[in-house]
């Protein structure tokens, strides 16, 4: 008799146990989304010094550090230690290493797609976003493809393939003062684009896709006039491109933390810092009310040695000091994440490893 009652008891335990774990795996599927937009920032130069400077001197706490995860990216290229923005950029937008001064290659020079093309051909929305000349490294390196960075009029061509439907920054002269003589934005007028040349018309266009040239060559810094202005684009671009039912890919870079950095100015190099956070927390508000969508921030490289030897949190002053060079460094650059899937992007990875992460999660396939 009591064998049997033991037999019972074991018997009543397995099945609740059973109940427990499908009812929890049930309950894991049904909370999982899937990532539908993902939002890319690229301070270009922000090491982690530069971000501690940003907090320390900001009047309120940055939009970063409410990000849950964090992590950190190798920068090297294929032929450098210390990487420039076209090799760090294409790295990032395509998965490969490849020589400092090219964007969208191989190191022999053979063409790789990147993460907007991919997920324009996937039937998602597209924008990148710069504070610079569209044209330049960063940006260019999600567009064009081409064994030199500094071939301007070329790389504007490329927006021209129909891969980016918002694209808002600088470069306004590399698209209609060419040496060609050829105004490309008429072509892009043929295509649909709405071109915008300042702030105001960008706020008020309802196109679906928007060619944003608010420059002759790069915008003012953020001391300037600018601050504000990325987060201005940052909002219109979701607005734009969050219309599509299949989701998007954006990418939006803060140029100028890099070009401060280089020229030892502390100050605008933190007011850019701060300049992009205000852009990170538009990210932020669409992410937490949409809940379909992953926002990343990091770099492509650190830039100035920068070190914090001092300061006082009671009167937001620090004391800082660049390498006398004032040029790029191989030092881990930081990886900030937030919402749905976030968790992917904390450790160290190398900076090609976005490219694969991106894939993954947004499900896209490869052109073969």
């Amino acid at each position: 008799m009591k064998i049997r009652q033991i037999k019972s008891v074991i018997w009543i335990l397995v099945i609740v146990l059973s109940s427990c774990s499908v009812q929890n795996i049930n309950k894991t599927n049904t909370q999982e989304k899937r990532v539908k937009n993902i939002i890319l920032f690229i301070g270009d130069g922000m090491g982690t010094a530069h971000v501690t400077a940003g907090m320390s001197v900001n009047s309120v706490p940055l939009s970063l550090e409410s990000f849950p995860y964090s992590g950190f990216s190798k920068t090297f290229s294929s032929n450098n230690y210390v990487t420039d923005s076209g090799a760090g950029g294409t790295a990032i937008a395509c998965g490969v290493k490849t020589k400092n001064g090219m964007i969208g290659m191989t190191p022999d020079s053979v063409a790789v797609p990147s993460i907007i093309e991919i997920a324009h051909k996937n039937g998602l929305a597209t924008g990148v976003l710069s504070t610079s000349s569209v044209t330049h490294a960063t940006p260019a390196s999600f567009v064009a493809h081409n064994s030199g960075r500094g071939n301007y009029e070329d790389i504007a061509k490329d927006f021209l393939n129909g891969t980016v439907d918002v694209f808002i920054g600088g470069g306004e002269d590399h698209f209609r003062s060419r040496a060609d003589s050829t105004d490309l934005t008429v072509a892009l007028k043929e295509q649909g684009f709405d071109i915008v040349y300042n702030i105001n018309d960008l706020k008020n266009s309802n196109s679906r896709k928007i060619a944003g040239l608010l420059a002759k060559e790069h915008m003012p810094k953020a001391s300037e006039g600018r601050m504000g202005m990325l987060a201005e684009m940052t909002r219109k671009a979701i607005e734009t491109l969050s219309k599509d039912k299949d989701g998007f890919f954006m990418m939006v870079e803060g140029s100028m933390i890099d070009w401060s950095a280089h020229e030892k100015d502390f100050f605008n190099t933190v007011q850019e810092v701060i300049d992009l956070d205000k852009a990170v927390a538009v990210a932020k508000e669409f992410a937490e009310s949409n809940g379909e969508t992953l926002v990343i921030v990091t770099a492509d490289h650190e830039t100035g040695g920068l070190s914090l030897i001092g300061g006082n949190l009671q009167t937001k002053q620090v004391a800082s000091n660049f390498i006398q060079t004032g040029s790029h460094t191989g030092v881990l650059v930081p990886i900030f994440s937030y919402g749905q899937s976030a968790e992917r992007f904390s450790g160290i990875h190398d900076n090609t490893f976005f490219f694969g992460e991106f894939l993954q999660l947004l499900n896209l396939q490869k052109p073969k």
